[in-house]
Parts: structure tokens; C-alpha cells; sequence
């Protein structure tokens, strides 16, 4: 893959890898491609493309469980409850730990948001990448299950998220959480929540959040970007299934930083950042914009364009090249954060 351009904001990191092209099927990624065919045959049009959400959801966590059926005997996983800030609920977390940790051995944190549009997905939905990234890196992975939009509109996900990482922030002692090592990763709708948590965070004073990786994150409902208007009709995540998704999730609301943190005027102050996105993902050009607005901000920020990427192909075709790639620039990028 070459290089075209590496432009610094402050000494900080920004990688350009390739140019942005139309979404033709000669520029995807061979493997990538194939993947979302045989996809494709199986779902025509797209999962998105069934209009009945709750058939819909079914059709996820039916592709879902095929790809997240892996054992790891060395990680236990299990699942709790704890109260929401206001008590009139619990949220369902879930924490995966290695099992032949020393006791009372304190180990960093990464606080897990899945993604799914805001509209689906739950604790499954990310349960393979939890399991590696605890065995990986010898961490504590806690994954949260949000509400969903239409049935909770904003801003009960974002709600979620914090009151969820704020009270694991809160109980380090009962999972051996090094409270100084505490981070954030989310894909997708769960990037686009995990940065509206970050901004929350900082913006409630508190400083848990050691670093944060949001992966080609959903953050601006405008639509409005050249790339938005580009990627139509791949079938996995295009400009109609996402201006439906920021309509549920929004519900009338006006936007704030929160809902979408492209509104956020101010960048300042937050954690250390890694992101990518790829170059036909519709995504890219907000992607783009936030984190070269975050890097002149002063936040130690890497962003990598990926060219013959889509959306979520990294784990559609996991054995590719290039969503092999993929992961280990983002498994570098968290050994760096977990290590500094």
C-alpha cells in the first residue's frame, strides 16, 4: 500500500493512505468484495434493506452468531447489571477477563460500544472482538448494552455509555481495573458514542479516560458530505439506511454534540485518539473533517484512510490482506495507548 501523503497538525499524526475514488466495484478491495457478494445473495439489497426493523435485527444477530461462534478458554466472560446515575434502571454490561491473571493484579480497562446504526446489535454483536482483545492485550474488556433506537430515542444511548463507564470508573477494585488505564473503543454507531461519551466526560470534569479509539465513527447528521452522497447503494451501510437511522435516533431532537459530535465546537482537552475509516465508506469525509479538527485542537490523533475499504468489510472478510491490515494498525495503536 503507498503513501501518499502524511500532513502533521502540531507533531501529531495524520495518515492519507491513497486518494478517494467513486464507489466502483474495480476499486474495492478483491477480497473485501467478495465477501459482501456472497452477502449480498444471501440478504439482496442488503440487511438494510429489510424494511421491517424488527426482521431486521433478527437478520443481524443471525450473521452475528455465525461470526462471534469462536471459544477462547483462556478469557472468562460474564455478564451483570448496575444502576443507571437516576436508579430507574440497570444496564447490562458485560466483562471478559483472562483467566490465569494474578490476583489483585491491576489491568488496564477498554470500555467496549458496539455498533449497529443506534438501531441494533447488542452484547453479541461485538463478542469476537471482545475475546481477542482481552486475550490480546491481558485486559479487561467491558462491553455495554445500550438502548436502541426507535424504542429509546436520544438520549438514552449516550446516557447509557456514561453512566455505564462512570460506574466501572467508580468500582475499579471489583474487577482489578487499573484506574489510570482506562480506555474507550466503539465501531460505527458505537464511535460516534463513544466520542459523544468523551465529550460528556470532559465536559462533567472528570478525567477517567485514559484514550479512545472510535473506529469510522457515525457523528454527523447533516449528511451532507461528498462521501454521503457517494456510497449509495453498496449494500451494507448506505446514505438512505443512514439518514432512516439518525431520524429514529433523534426523533425530532435537535442535534448537539452529543447526539452527533461533528456539531462539538470545541475539541480541546480530550484523550488521545486512533481512527480509520475506508475510502468507500460514506463516513470518510466526516471522519476526516473531525479528526483533522481534533488533531489542531491539540489531541495526540492518528487517522488512517484504508483505499478498497468499505464499511465493516474488515470484519465481513476478516482473512483479507487488508482487513488484516486493518486490525493490526489498530492493535498497535492500543498497545501504544495501553503502554504510555
Amino acid at each position: 500500500m503507498i503513501l501518499s501523503r502524511i500532513i502533521g497538525f502540531r507533531g501529531y499524526i495524520w495518515l492519507w493512505l491513497g486518494g478517494y475514488v467513486s464507489a466502483s466495484e474495480d476499486k474495492i478491495d478483491p477480497d473485501s468484495l467478495a465477501a459482501l457478494k456472497k452477502l449480498l445473495l444471501q440478504f439482496p439489497g442488503g440487511i438494510n434493506a429489510i424494511g421491517d426493523l424488527s426482521k431486521r435485527r433478527l437478520a443481524l444477530n443471525s450473521i452475528t452468531k455465525k461470526i462471534t461462534e469462536i471459544e477462547h478458554s483462556d478469557i472468562e466472560v460474564r455478564d451483570f447489571l448496575v444502576p443507571s446515575s437516576n436508579q430507574d434502571r440497570n444496564i447490562a454490561l458485560r466483562a471478559y477477563s483472562a483467566k490465569n491473571g494474578r490476583d489483585n493484579e491491576l489491568k488496564p480497562c477498554l470500555f467496549y460500544v458496539h455498533g449497529g446504526g443506534m438501531i441494533m446489535g447488542d452484547l453479541e454483536t461485538g463478542n469476537l472482538q471482545c475475546l481477542s482483545f482481552a486475550s490480546r492485550f491481558n485486559l479487561i474488556v467491558i462491553a455495554i448494552d445500550y438502548r436502541k433506537s426507535p424504542e429509546f430515542p436520544y438520549p438514552a444511548a449516550i446516557n447509557d455509555c456514561f453512566d455505564g463507564i462512570t460506574w466501572i470508573a467508580s468500582n475499579c477494585e471489583l474487577f482489578d481495573i487499573d484506574p489510570t488505564n482506562i480506555g474507550i473503543y466503539g465501531s460505527s454507531a458505537g464511535g460516534g458514542l463513544a466520542l459523544g461519551t468523551a465529550l460528556k466526560i470532559r465536559d462533567a470534569g472528570l478525567a477517567i479516560l485514559k484514550y479512545m479509539l472510535p473506529i469510522y465513527p457515525m457523528i454527523d447528521n447533516s449528511n451532507s458530505s461528498a462521501s454521503s452522497l457517494e456510497i449509495t447503494n453498496l449494500g451494507i451501510w448506505d446514505r438512505d439506511t443512514n439518514l432512516a437511522a439518525w431520524n429514529w435516533y433523534l426523533n425530532g431532537a435537535i442535534a448537539d454534540e452529543y447526539a452527533a459530535p461533528a456539531r462539538a465546537e470545541d475539541l480541546s482537552k480530550l484523550p488521545p485518539c486512533y481512527s480509520d475509516v475506508g475510502n468507500f465508506d460514506l463516513f470518510r469525509d466526516e471522519n476526516s473533517l473531525f479528526f483533522e479538527r481534533l488533531a489542531m485542537a491539540g489531541v495526540p490523533t492518528e487517522f488512517k484512510v484504508f483505499p478498497g475499504a468499505f464499511h465493516g468489510s474488515e470484519n465481513l472478510a476478516p482473512e483479507s490482506a487488508l482487513s488484516k491490515e486493518i486490525w493490526e494498525n489498530r492493535f498497535r495503536a492500543l498497545q501504544r495507548f495501553i503502554e504510555q
